[in-house]
């Protein structure tokens, strides 16, 4: 038997949407403590539990528009040369289209920031998390030493599903998961249509991405550009979108629920749909998005997307969870 939570159904074992009932729409959205909740709000579920801010509900363009990319080498062209690309020849990267409309029919709370080590390592000192990750930035002249406040990196995948799977019963309630990546570019468009949430582009004051790489893609030197080498803390920079969520672009590639599909978007018209899509799949490689500190300024953009296995665990690499209601 399910309870209700908010206005969505949830089954111990599964993820099942249900209509809400009569006059339900009007109580907001619902903790499992009877706290109700209104779009943009911002709240914590529990002690340990991270920060989370309410997603407006609506529907959103999903997927890169012709010319989104700048990138500047041939690399997914059929026959791709790695070079230039011929002038006026346009990037297309074909896992970012087609774009499409989907509908954002799940109600759900997006986490402010990338989950922490110190929120990670409460789930370690639990007994809940078995992974102790190395908490350090490697470089060719020393290891980097990272701080609680730092994203957790050198986790995979699967680890992270140890973290869901304690963080639902300090609440007591099968809530909290990964984002779908339609959820996860809902929440990191913040409403924009734009390359980036803040405009079509980026300063390295507004995301921690590599500044030096970027300079070597352009050809051309911007010198306010910086290269960190290093994840910064998640409240560092000027780095919230306009629905408050910090670093979805760079400073950790962020995975997420959805299984990497060769050729491009499933193209799937509701939220439900890749939740449901995602949930089907016993082991497949699963979406990153995001960009990195290690990466350039166009991997940056709520477009860009990834793959990698289930097991993949880098220092480039960490999640951000969803709150469904």
């Amino acid at each position: 038997m399910g309870f209700r939570s908010g206005l969505w159904c949830i089954t111990p074992g599964l993820w099942a949407s249900c209509l809400p009932a009569a006059g339900q729409g009007q109580q907001g959205y619902l903790l499992t403590d009877g706290r109700s909740l209104a779009p943009l709000e911002t709240f914590r579920e529990c002690d340990a539990c991270p920060e989370m801010i309410v997603m407006p509900p609506g529907s959103f363009m999903m997927g890169a528009k012709p010319g989104d990319s700048r990138n500047p080498i041939d690399m997914f062209r059929p026959n791709a040369t790695l070079r230039l690309l011929p002038p006026g020849k346009e990037p297309f990267i074909p896992g970012e289209h087609p774009r499409h409309r989907v509908e954002m029919d799940i109600p759900f709370a997006m986490g402010r920031n990338e989950v922490t080590h110190a929120e990670w390592m409460a789930c370690v000192d639990a007994g809940a998390c078995t992974r102790v990750p190395k908490h350090v930035t490697p470089t060719l002249s020393r290891d980097i030493p990272l701080g609680p406040k730092h994203p957790v990196i050198n986790i995979s995948y699967l680890d992270m599903q140890e973290y869901v799977l304690w963080l639902n019963r300090l609440v007591g309630a099968k809530v909290y998961r990964l984002p779908t990546e339609a959820e996860w570019e809902y929440a990191a468009r913040a409403g924009t249509e734009t390359r980036f949430a803040k405009g079509d582009e980026l300063t390295t004051d507004q995301a921690n991405f590599n500044g030096e790489g970027e300079d070597r893609m352009r050809g051309n030197t911007v010198p306010t550009f910086a290269w960190r080498d290093t994840p910064v803390e998640v409240d560092a920079l000027d780095a919230a979108n306009g629905w408050g969520l910090r670093h979805m672009s760079g400073n950790v590639s962020e995975k997420t629920l959805s299984c990497w599909t060769e050729g491009g978007h499933l193209g799937l018209a509701s939220d439900s749909a890749y939740l449901a899509n995602a949930l089907s799949q016993k082991e497949c490689k699963r979406v990153g998005r995001g960009g990195a500190f290690t990466h350039g300024m166009d991997y940056a953009r709520p477009a860009a997307r990834g793959g990698a296995i289930e097991t993949y665990r880098r220092y480039m690499v960490g999640f951000r969870l969803v709150r469904q209601f």
